[in-house]
């Protein structure tokens, strides 16, 4: 499994606006900037956050985004999954998929169900909170 750019600047945007936004609205341009990411690239993730309940938009002067909750009610793993479509490690097991014609004689499957429930269990027991704590090791915005 691979994160791809998406996936990790959605929470190099959702970490930056919860360090720097406090109730207000900042401009994707700020964000852009701190973060050294394209503008226009950074406008196709926001779509996707603001369209997912994930951030707030709010056009005109003054205007900007924000997060749509509280850091530590934002789960990575629900960003993750919205980002990437999904993060099951083998196709068979992505939401809404059909069964596998094999899955009654599949002897990986175990495994791969396994590891999916892992990755899953994983990212979500974080929130956008735990990744702007600076206790982390690594903390330094390179996801």
């Amino acid at each position: 499994m691979l994160i791809s750019t998406r996936g990790r600047y959605a929470l190099r945007i959702l970490i930056d606006m919860a360090e720097h936004g406090g109730r207000g609205y900042i401009k994707l341009k700020d964000v852009a900037e701190r973060q050294d990411i394209s503008e226009k690239y950074l406008e196709s993730i926001v779509k996707e956050l603001v369209k997912n309940g994930i951030l707030i938009g709010l056009r005109g002067k003054g205007g900007g985004y924000r997060l749509a909750f509280e850091p530590d009610r934002i789960n990575v793993g629900e960003v993750l999954r919205i980002m990437e479509g999904g993060l099951a490690p083998v196709a068979c097991l992505e939401d809404g998929a059909k069964q596998c014609p094999k899955a009654a004689e599949c002897r990986t499957l175990g495994f791969w169900k396994g590891l999916d429930e892992t990755i899953r269990r994983y990212t979500d027991s974080f929130s956008v909170a735990d990744l702007t704590r600076t206790d982390n090791i690594g903390n330094d915005y390179i996801i």
